[in-house]
C-alpha cells in the first residue's frame, strides 16, 4: 500500500513538473507615474501587487513620466528606486517623454540627446536587469561593435521564448524638429532593424518556439505609419513584417504610449493581403490607469499567449 502511494504521489509530481516547465507570466505595463505626486500610492501599490502575482520578470514599456514633468536626475533617481521594489526582475524600455520631448519647457528645456546620453549612463550601466532578483540581459552593445551606443538594446531568454528589447520612442521615433534629432533617428532605427532581424536569425538558429518585442511606441496608430516616407516607424514596420512572415512561430509585440488596452494582429503579410496571423499585439495601458497586464505563456499550444489585465480598485482613478 505505502508504494503504491508513493508511486502515486511521484506521478502526480512528475505531471506537475512537465506542466509546470511548459508555462510561466510576466507582466507588461508602461507610462506612468503621470500625475506626481498624487499617482506615488497607486503605483507603489501596483507594484504589491505584481509582487504578489510573482511573474518571472516585468517588462517597463517606456515613459517613467508624463511629457510634462522636469526631466531630471533626482526624478531618474526616483523611477530606478522604483524599479528596483520589484522582488522579481524588471527591464525597461526607453520612451519619449524620458528624453525626446525634454526640450519642452515645462520638462524643462533640456537639450534632448543630453539626456538620452544620461539615460544610457544612469540606467544601463551593466548587462543586468533592475529588481531584486536580477536577470542578465544580452546588450547589443556588447555583441555588436559597430552598434556600441546602444546599450538598451537587449535579448534574454525565457522557457524557449525570446524577449527582445527594443528603443523604438514615440514622438515618430524622434524623426522630426531639427537635424540633430533627424541624424539621431538615422543611427538608432539602423541599429535598432540590425537588432530586430539578428533577434528573429537567431530565434530561427536556436529553435525558439516564440519572439516577444517590447517597445514604448505605438507604431500602429495610423495606418499611414507604414507607408509615409515621414515616418519614423515605415522601416521598422516592413522590418518587422518580413522578419515575423518568414520566422512562421508566434510573435508578441509589446507596446505602450497610447494608454489603452489593446489586443489586435496589426500586421499584413508583405503582400498586404491578408492578416500576419502569427503576430498578435498588446498595447498596455497608463496615465490615469495605473495598471498592467499579466501575459501568460503556454509553450503547449498553438497560439501560447493569453492576457489577463491587472485591474483593481486600489489603482483605479475614481
Amino acid at each position: 500500500m505505502q508504494k503504491s502511494k508513493l508511486f502515486i504521489y511521484l506521478i502526480i509530481f512528475l505531471f506537475h513538473g512537465v506542466c509546470s516547465s511548459q508555462s510561466f507570466k510576466f507582466v507588461a505595463y508602461a507610462d506612468m507615474p503621470y500625475s506626481i505626486p498624487n499617482d506615488y500610492p497607486r503605483y507603489e501599490q501596483l507594484i504589491r501587487e505584481i509582487n504578489t502575482e510573482n511573474p518571472s520578470f516585468s517588462f517597463f514599456l517606456g515613459d517613467t513620466k508624463s511629457g510634462a514633468t522636469p526631466c531630471t536626475n533626482e526624478y531618474n533617481q526616483i523611477v530606478k528606486n522604483y524599479f528596483n521594489q520589484f522582488n522579481n526582475a524588471l527591464i525597461y524600455s526607453i520612451g519619449d517623454n524620458e528624453w525626446t520631448d525634454c526640450h519642452r519647457k515645462p520638462a524643462g528645456s533640456y537639450d534632448t540627446l543630453e539626456r538620452l546620453d544620461n539615460l544610457r549612463k544612469f540606467f544601463f550601466a551593466n548587462d543586468l536587469s533592475f529588481g531584486k532578483n536580477p536577470i542578465r540581459l544580452v546588450r547589443q552593445a556588447d555583441v555588436m561593435k559597430d552598434h556600441a551606443l546602444y546599450v538598451e538594446n537587449s535579448y534574454w531568454v525565457k522557457n524557449g521564448f525570446l524577449f527582445v528589447s527594443l528603443h523604438i520612442p514615440s514622438s515618430n521615433n524622434n524623426f522630426e524638429r531639427n537635424l540633430a534629432s533627424v541624424q539621431e533617428y538615422f543611427k538608432r532605427n539602423d541599429a535598432n532593424l540590425v537588432w530586430i532581424k539578428h533577434t528573429f536569425d537567431l530565434a530561427k538558429k536556436e529553435n525558439m518556439k516564440g519572439i516577444i518585442l517590447g517597445f514604448q511606441a505605438d507604431m500602429f496608430f495610423s495606418k499611414q505609419m507604414a507607408i509615409e516616407l515621414s515616418s519614423g516607424f515605415r522601416d521598422t514596420i516592413r522590418t518587422l513584417t518580413e522578419q515575423a512572415e518568414s520566422f512562421q512561430k508566434p510573435v508578441l509585440l509589446l507596446n505602450g504610449d497610447s494608454h489603452r488596452l489593446v489586443i489586435d494582429q496589426p500586421l499584413k503579410t508583405t503582400n498586404t493581403k491578408h492578416v500576419l496571423e502569427n503576430v498578435i499585439r498588446l498595447q498596455t495601458m497608463g496615465d490615469n490607469q495605473v495598471q498592467a497586464v499579466v501575459v501568460e505563456v503556454d509553450e503547449s499550444k498553438e497560439q501560447p499567449f493569453t492576457f489577463r489585465p491587472l485591474i483593481t480598485k486600489s489603482t483605479r482613478p475614481y
